[in-house]
């Protein structure tokens, strides 16, 4: 009885509950057919224009749904860092108030004295207004002023770009101004997780890319860069050979930031290539630094540009086609990676920002030779562009996150301390779960296979086209393949965080270059794979030998999953593998390093394919087992009772000579005895030398060679090494799973 009364009191609950919220639901519809969003952006200065124009252009876009204040305060209305106010006024934006709230004097007292002087000004400015919300942006000291005096005027506040870590009094500003902010518009999946981390509701953080992506993906393909070159760096400089220059003070560690802008400006003055130097920004410590640029005449100097503003859209031709930016920008660390142009990052400043391989961090920037050398060593280089930091989709996604705010909903925050939600949730335009993939490309002999594969390993899509043999009708096809599947994960709510090649032959994976393929892939050695696979697609690009995709499937995906030495060898047409020591891949000074096929072990064997002789390969790979049958079958000692009549030659395999030894032929057995005597001898080698504590046999030929080889081991092997377990992969598509690990999982951040 007890119980009836309370699944009835349950029942009841629950339509109280779907009432109100259908009443909740139809408010909002009412209140949004009546009146528009009011929404107030305030810019300080020209770096977060840039990411906040874009969504000041979308809201002005949609009369309909919003109304746009604009608050302009902090450098932009000073003379000595270019009156940037007028780029906002060129854009055709009203600007509602002006806010003159810096306190000259450039030293940690004007910060704080400016701070205090824009908590003065902003109250009279938001109560005219009255906005709905407040739109403010990233961790300078004026935007934290904005945030508290809305905060305590209690307006509603999405803040842009919290939860990222760099370095110094930045990153207490802008979690600072997370906790005051009521939703937040971050541009990484880490970004998301740190709010999530400091108890910020999942549900009002919005996973959306950074906004300035939206404008620098779209417009970097201008006709007309190099004119933009030209003009703010002469007529005679070339593309890739000149240098962006554009260094912040450390506002915690001013005297060392000074110290290194000093040795930056000698590395570059001695490094003799055309530079445009930007004037650093309004903190603590710019006086001294521009103090230093003068005496060391940049501005007179021949091969400098100085400049106190460069609008957005020319930056970005100006970065984009860079032999290298250098300084402590975000946007060296950010906005640069998109194009791949590399980065010298120096200093603290950017400490713990998310980067792509393009960047080169110089942390103790202590010496004018090492700034020199790390001149020397990015100079000039390509990298793959990356998309850490946005897809170009992050303004619609704003967008319609505003639109679902309710006003009704009690303006007072709270705060969630249970567990943080699954890493691999993301939030889209709609709401919806986007998973994390990655696109992997497997080039074999006879197919070119291209797959969409998710965090998990699960293959969610699947593309076979048989491999064409000349170059250009395989680039061809290959880029066709992935610019469909890369449409395809739209619609499956995959998010692609970069392409993964997988393909035989020895491979530079530093520069994406195939050295020399394999014979069963023509025309196919000294091929830059990773340039026009990303530049098509606008993603990074990691390639490797098939033989070390098995072993990083393995390492993600399989048996080697949490072991930190192991040996993956793949049995099929060929022998390889990769070796897998100290959690890392070993690829060697020649990247030849895992050749495991080619390790002899007879000194007057059979031929190999690579020319040599006694070779694994030679013995144990698939190609090697169907010769042998072949000469079994010409010389009518293969059939046997039970087996399937062989009329041709052309039409006999390894499988027949499986099957033959199967049904009791001696001399098939004692083929395949040879042939796991000789991979059992290879092995032992490998043991012997690099010790590892598993092995891994992948490939078609893998369960027929465990036991043979787990016997050598067991006779042949040191004491030591022979109680190392031989096993057989359990993993479908190694080459595909190996491809996309390297996406997934690939560490892109290098330290100098």
């Amino acid at each position: 009885m007890q119980q009836c009364l309370h699944n009835r009191r349950n029942h009841e609950l629950y339509y109280l509950r779907m009432q109100r919220m259908r009443e909740k639901t139809d408010k909002m519809e009412e209140n949004k057919a009546t009146r528009k969003l009011r929404v107030c952006v305030a810019t300080c200065n020209r770096a977060d224009y840039s990411k906040l124009a874009p969504i000041m252009f979308g809201i002005k876009a949609n009369p309909d749904e919003f109304e746009l204040e604009v608050v302009v305060l902090g450098s932009h209305l000073i003379d000595d860092y270019g009156n940037t106010f007028r780029m906002i006024e060129q854009d055709d934006f009203d600007i509602g108030s002006k806010l003159h709230t810096i306190v000259r004097g450039e030293d940690e007292a004007a910060m704080v004295e400016s701070v205090g002087l824009a908590l003065v000004k902003l109250p009279d400015v938001l109560h005219r207004l009255r906005p709905d919300i407040l739109v403010v942006h990233g961790d300078r000291f004026d935007a934290l002023a904005l945030a508290t005096a809305a905060a305590l005027m209690n307006i509603r506040i999405l803040h842009l770009e919290g939860g990222e870590v760099s370095g110094t009094i930045d990153d207490s500003i802008r979690h600072a101004i997370s906790k005051l902010a009521h939703y937040h518009a971050c541009c990484t999946r880490t970004a998301e997780q740190h709010l999530i981390a400091m108890c910020e509701d999942h549900t009002r953080i919005l996973l959306a890319g950074c906004p300035s992506y939206d404008k620098l993906l779209a417009a970097h393909h201008r006709d007309d860069y190099m004119d933009i070159i030209r003009n703010w760096l002469g007529d005679n400089v070339k593309e890739h050979d000149y240098i962006v220059a554009l260094q912040h003070p450390v506002t915690t560690d001013i005297k060392n930031s000074v110290k290194i802008y000093e040795l930056m400006l000698d590395a570059l003055i001695t490094f003799n290539k055309k530079t445009l130097v930007l004037f650093p920004n309004i903190d603590a410590g710019s006086k001294e630094m521009v103090r230093v640029m003068r005496k060391k005449g940049v501005e007179q100097h021949p091969n400098f540009r100085a400049v106190k503003h460069v609008p957005f859209e020319q930056f970005i031709q100006l970065v984009c086609h860079a032999g290298a930016m250098i300084g402590n920008s975000s946007c060296g660390v950010r906005e640069a990676g998109a194009f791949g142009t590399p980065v010298i990052n120096l200093g603290s400043r950017q400490t713990g920002r998310e980067t792509g391989e393009n960047v080169l961090h110089v942390r103790d920037a202590d010496t004018q030779n090492k700034i020199y050398h790390a001149l020397e060593l990015q100079f000039g280089k390509r990298y793959p562009c990356s998309k850490i930091y946005g897809d170009g989709n992050a303004v619609p996604r704003i967008l319609k996150f505003l639109q679902t705010i309710d006003l009704d909903e009690p303006l007072q925050k709270t705060f969630c301390f249970p567990p943080v939600k699954e890493w691999d949730i993301s939030q889209d335009i709609d709401h919806i779960l986007e998973t994390q993939s990655a696109l992997a490309v497997d080039l074999g002999g006879t197919n070119l296979r291209v797959a969409i594969v998710s965090m998990r390993g699960k293959i969610v899509k699947k593309y076979t086209q048989a491999n064409p043999k000349t170059y250009e009708t395989r680039m061809e096809l290959i880029l066709k393949m992935c610019t469909e599947a890369v449409i395809d994960a739209v619609h499956l709510n995959c998010r692609i965080l970069g392409v993964g090649v997988s393909t035989g032959g020895r491979v530079n994976p530093q520069e994406g270059v195939i050295l020399h393929s394999t014979k069963l892939i023509q025309e196919w050695s000294s091929i830059d794979i990773r340039t026009p696979i990303s530049d098509a697609l606008h993603l990074p690009v990691w390639v490797d030998n098939d033989g070390n995709c098995a072993a990083l499937a393995e390492k993600k995906f399989g048996h080697g999953k949490g072991v930190e030495n192991f040996v993956t060898v793949i049995t099929g047409t060929g022998i390889g593998g990769g070796i897998i020591q100290h959690n890392e891949l070993i690829h060697g000074s020649t990247f030849c390093a895992a050749e495991l096929g080619h390790i002899m072990v007879s000194l007057d064997g059979p031929e190999c394919m690579c020319g040599s002789r006694g070779c694994i390969e030679a013995y144990a790979s698939g190609m090697a087992l169907q010769k042998e049958a072949k000469r079994l079958h010409d010389e009518e000692l293969l059939e046997v009772e039970g087996m399937v009549d062989l009329k041709k030659a052309e039409s006999v395999s390894a499988i027949h000579l499986i099957n033959a030894a199967r049904l009791g032929n001696r001399k098939a057995e004692a083929v395949l005895r040879t042939a796991g005597m000789a991979l059992g001898v290879g092995i032992v080698n490998i043991l012997h030398t690099v010790n590892p504590s598993l092995v891994i046999l992948s490939g078609v030929l893998a369960t027929h060679y465990q036991a043979p080889v787990q016997q050598v081991i067991g006779q042949r092997a040191l004491t030591s090494a022979q109680s190392i377990q031989v096993l057989t992969s359990d993993l479908e598509e190694p080459a595909l799973l190996g491809a996309a690990s390297m996406v997934l999982d690939y560490t892109t951040r290098r330290i100098y």
